[in-house]
């Protein structure tokens, strides 16, 4: 017979294991806290202006001559030769499109943008950016992350590591149809950040239907069963991450499973359209014979696409999809509109993308304002450059010297046209704001020094804006 004296002590190590495994229970979930902690709201450096800020981004560099820059004396010497020193010279090229002044800021605006015209008085309009380069991989990479040379985390990554995020459930910066050149995933990628600051893209450029969130309903398993099979994969992970040295990849890759389990829950509520009313899908200018179907539960009734024209319904989607996603907590949502780089037929060309973008983005703007959320949500709109003032076929060649972006809401001066480029166009002379201007001025905007912001990599603390920038204190409220 086995006495209780000789039971207690052939088991000891039964009981040493349960407290052992008890300990390793606790310290798991100590860790796990620790990394969700990392998304948690944070203290700003100062007050801020904006929560939000959704980038409405015209990737192949939208002609500011034909939309925001008036230029009558281009319009004067339309077909003589371009004086010296204006780029590669040519003939120049006046706009086709007329131009007007609209609301009490008088704010020139084009025919191309009947719609955003009406909200003249709310835009702050920049007519003396430049970047660098004129090309478009380099170009697109500093206006998403600062600098071209090398690997550095895209400004979404940099506001959702200064902010956090407001809910738990949904990723802090998402992207909307990126384009799969031009840098590619580094446009939302996290660089030498954690994992979990990277965007999360929503479709491609060029999408046009199927899932909008790939493999966001699991139909094989029930979320309890997910959630035991999750567990197991989770355990593997933290005995990896436990033993090595550097484990922030393996963090990222437990952080994104657990933000995908829990997305399930709330994503496919956010991304759904039907429930929105006709006059809303109306203000974006959603199609009535699509208005309908919606997204539904993660597949866009309409696509999410993303070329240029085709009309307003699918980028009215994705900006209905990004105000949706700013009301349920995302900090940092970006849409990508490509399909500007127009080289040669930029008569129909650019009026079929101005055509595609211009009620959406007026509908964005009317909606917000609506809902009091435009006060404390900074909307940007602009490329990565600008194009040039002398002809190229029936085109425009690219410029970096000179170009327009403007913002709107979020504590910038609404109604103000800041800077100016020269009498043709070509380069910014006044009010000149480099991109390196522009992401201090936005990190501003949102209660962060560009200074402070920084993250210890390789021997040294990294910014978003490098050794440059300064805010340009005269475009906010």
């Amino acid at each position: 017979m086995l006495t209780r004296r000789s039971l207690l002590q052939s088991a000891s190590a039964g009981f040493g294991y349960l407290a052992f495994a008890a300990m390793a229970h606790s310290q798991a979930a100590r860790a796990n806290d620790e990394r969700l902690s990392i998304l948690a709201p944070r203290e700003t450096h100062f007050e801020p202006r904006a929560k939000r800020v959704i980038f409405l981004c015209m990737e192949g560099g939208p002609s500011h001559l034909d939309t925001f820059d008036y230029k009558p004396a281009l319009i004067e010497q339309d077909g003589e030769r371009a004086p010296r020193g204006i780029g590669r010279g040519g003939r120049l090229l006046a706009p086709t499109f007329q131009f007007e002044q609209h609301g009490e800021s008088g704010q020139w605006v084009s025919e191309l943008f009947p719609h955003v015209a009406r909200h003249a008085d709310k835009l702050c309009v920049m007519r003396g950016m430049h970047t660098d380069l004129p090309n478009h991989a380099q170009a697109f990479l500093q206006l998403h992350c600062g600098i071209f040379q090398f690997s550095r985390p895209s400004i979404g990554a940099w506001v959702l590591y200064g902010l956090g995020t407001e809910n738990e459930n949904l990723p802090g910066f998402i992207t909307i149809n990126p384009p799969r050149n031009n840098g590619g995933a580094a446009n939302y990628g996290a660089s030498f950040l954690p994992p979990v600051y990277q965007g999360t893209r929503i479709g491609s450029s060029g999408f046009g239907g199927g899932a909008a969130v790939s493999n966001l309903n699991n139909r094989r398993r029930t979320l309890e069963a997910q959630r035991v099979q999750l567990d197991l994969v989770q355990q593997l992970n933290r005995n990896t991450a436990d033993s090595l040295g550097d484990a922030s990849q393996v963090d990222g890759l437990i952080s994104s499973y657990e933000l995908a389990f829990r997305m399930q829950g709330e994503m496919p509520d956010v991304i759904d359209l039907s429930g929105e009313s006709a006059d809303t899908l109306a203000l974006y200018g959603i199609e009535s014979s699509q208005r309908g179907g919606g997204p539904g539960r993660g597949r866009p009734g309409g696509g999410f696409g993303g070329g240029g024209g085709g009309g307003p319904d699918a980028f009215g989607r994705q900006c209905l999809l990004a105000r949706r996603l700013l009301e349920a907590g995302v900090r940092f949502v970006e849409v990508t509109m490509g399909g500007w780089d127009h080289h040669r037929n930029l008569q129909e060309s650019l009026t079929n993308s101005c055509g595609a973008v211009d009620q959406p983005i007026a509908g964005l703007l009317a909606d917000l304002e609506s809902r009091g959320m435009l006060e404390d949500t900074l909307v940007i709109w602009g490329g990565e450059f600008g194009r040039s003032p002398y002809a190229q076929g029936d085109g425009r060649d690219h410029n970096n010297k000179g170009y327009t972006m403007w913002m709107a809401g979020g504590g910038v001066r609404p109604g103000l046209s800041h800077g100016a480029t020269d009498e043709f166009g070509y380069e910014a002379v006044e009010g000149k704001i480099h991109t390196h201007d522009w992401h201090a001025t936005v990190l501003h905007l949102l209660g962060l020094d560009h200074q402070r912001l920084t993250y210890r990599y390789a021997g040294r603390d990294m910014r978003l804006t490098d050794v440059k920038g300064t805010v340009i204190h005269d475009i906010l409220a």
